[in-house]
């Protein structure tokens, strides 16, 4: 079987890109991600929960409840973005050395469907691990059906 010739488009082929593996510096990250994330006055408002937590990757949980939703009956999107915006600080708490917190200091978010459904399991995966920035993407999937991606950039600061 013979391969098509290289051309000038062969370079924009997609790619598939492996998900990153982060040794975080902190041993004890995960109690760390969870004991801030108790402290979260907006998230335990919401309902939020915090199923997973591995190194530079959260899931924030949150179930649908009618004050959570919008005119139509949908989760409302500042919901929405507000737990993603969690999940990826929290994505990117993980990465962070003793001593550190972690700030948003950019977010884009698109809306892709309705939030429609029972539950949003808010996923956040850190792209890009920095000393000062790090970049991270957010998806959020309501009954299995992706409704939001959002990038969010997370200022890593110290302690004060």
């Amino acid at each position: 079987m013979s391969r098509p010739p290289a051309g000038p488009r062969s370079r924009y082929r997609a790619r598939i890109v492996s998900v990153p593996r982060f040794e975080p510096p902190d041993v004890d990250y995960e109690r760390k991600v969870r004991d801030s994330f108790s402290q979260q006055g907006l998230m335990r408002t919401l309902g939020a929960e915090l199923t997973t937590v591995c190194a530079g990757r959260v899931e924030i949980e949150l179930a649908s409840a009618p004050a959570l939703t919008q005119q139509d009956g949908y989760l409302h999107a500042g919901a929405v973005i507000s737990v993603l915006d969690s999940a990826c600080g929290y994505a990117a708490y993980s990465l962070m050395p003793k001593g550190r917190r972690v700030l948003t200091v950019e977010l884009k978010v698109n809306l892709l469907a309705p939030a429609a459904g029972q539950l949003l399991i808010a996923t956040g995966q850190v792209l890009r691990p920095g000393r000062t920035l790090t970049i991270c993407r957010g998806e959020g999937h309501v009954d299995g059906r992706h409704v939001a991606t959002l990038l969010a950039t997370m200022m890593g600061s110290d302690e004060t």
